[in-house]
């Protein structure tokens, strides 16, 4: 028996891998493999697990959302260079045994809910895609705030149990808007403070007073404006 940890779960699916002959299965296995060994080279050892399944591979990954979600972008390129994925990430509860930091070998070394419930999103996940659980968004959001922000509601899909879960989507758009959101947000609040400045000081001096200032100063910059341009035209040509 091992210990029952929360971690985050990546399964990587490879498409209709049951249905291809068995040297196409060696040859993408290979692939998977490869493309595995490249994309979790970046985490400690100790703090991955990687488990076989039947039609592709789990990598679990400890106390590191937002790891595992640049992972499994990674993961996901390969798709592009012909490799058939659809990905899955969830966040929840797997049993670990011992010797974690090694690789596992067979269905046996799968267990947990975390790994059952990535393992249905990427069986919701079409070619190419990748998706993230309600569960991983939210522990996204607990160790990395902001970076949730990326992942998108696509909306409730219920698995083959009638289990129903809420799956979103990788966005980069969705983090450029929510800066853009901020930077007005910013703005709009620079125009209240300086408003509310003005507002301090027209209740202060009076608006007849506070307006006769501002127009001896509007007066003051053009006086000083047009003496510098005489200047310049005064000045003695060579």
């Amino acid at each position: 028996m091992g210990a029952s940890v929360f971690a985050s779960v990546i399964f990587l699916k490879v498409q209709e891998y049951a249905r291809r002959p068995a040297s196409e299965q060696a040859r993408l296995r290979a692939q998977l493999e490869a493309v595995v060994a490249v994309t979790t080279s970046e985490l400690d050892p100790a703090a991955r697990i990687v488990l076989d399944a039947s039609d592709g591979v789990a990598i679990v990954v400890l106390r590191d959302p937002a790891g595992a979600l640049r992972l499994a972008e990674r993961a996901m390129t390969a798709a592009a260079a012909g490799l058939p994925l659809s990905g899955g990430i969830n966040h929840g509860a797997v049993e670990v045994s011992a010797g974690s930091g090694k690789k596992k070998r067979g269905a046996r070394g799968m267990a947990g809910d975390g790994i059952a419930v990535s393992a249905s999103v990427a069986e919701f996940a079409s070619p190419s895609r990748l998706l993230a659980s309600r569960a991983f968004r939210d522990a996204l959001a607990d160790r990395a705030p902001g970076q949730e922000a990326a992942l998108v509601r696509v909306g409730t899909f219920a698995d083959a149990g009638l289990r129903v879960h809420e799956i979103f989507v990788p966005d980069p758009r969705a983090m450029r808007r929510r800066s853009q959101r901020y930077l007005a947000i910013g703005v709009l609040a620079v125009f209240v403070f300086l408003g509310a400045g003005i507002g301090v000081r027209i209740a202060k001096d009076g608006q007849e007073a506070f307006m006769a200032a501002a127009v001896a100063k509007y007066q003051g910059a053009v006086a000083q404006g047009r003496g510098y341009l005489n200047s310049l035209f005064k000045k003695p040509r060579r």
